[in-house]
């Protein structure tokens, strides 16, 4: 509907110049974003403050658990979920800067599959208490030095 809206020339004006820049402008950013759609333009920037919201939550309830009620076996699984925490705390904390980004999709979607997969997956191996379920962190460590490499860009 509003790209219909763009082309008839609503926002830029009639005239055969110039007539479908804007609409090529909006369409040319969408497809370069495809990274980022979970944290998507297009679903609007209220999907953005709740996915902060959920994660900013999320990390104060695993940190509230952590001291209170986590008691591993062993002590170094609760380092690995102290670093899960300082790692969740700090990029949801990110997240809230994303859409003053130059490309928000990317940053934002980065910092969310980097907090899913690196602090997730630290979450799971300290209180499963075994590293097989390790294998993916990689990735999320990999999805937050990107996030922070796509500010160069």
């Amino acid at each position: 509907m509003a790209s219909s809206f763009l082309k008839t020339g609503g926002i830029v004006g009639g005239g055969d110049v110039g007539q479908y820049q804007l609409y090529d402008d909006l369409q040319a950013r969408l497809e370069a974003d495809t990274v980022g759609m979970a944290f998507s333009a297009a679903t609007g920037p209220m999907l953005r403050h709740k996915v902060v919201a959920v994660s900013g939550v999320a990390t104060l309830g695993l940190d509230t658990y952590d001291a209170h009620m986590f008691r591993p076996k062993n002590p170094t699984y609760k380092e690995v979920w102290h670093t899960a925490s300082l790692y969740h705390l700090v990029h949801t904390a990110a997240l809230l800067g994303a859409p003053i980004t130059k490309r928000p999709n990317v940053f934002g979607g980065l910092l969310a599959a980097g907090i899913v997969l690196f602090s997730g997956t630290c979450y799971t191996v300290a209180y499963l208490e075994d590293r097989k379920f390790s294998s993916p962190a990689p990735l999320g460590g990999f999805a937050f030095i990107a996030a922070w490499a796509s500010l160069l860009f």
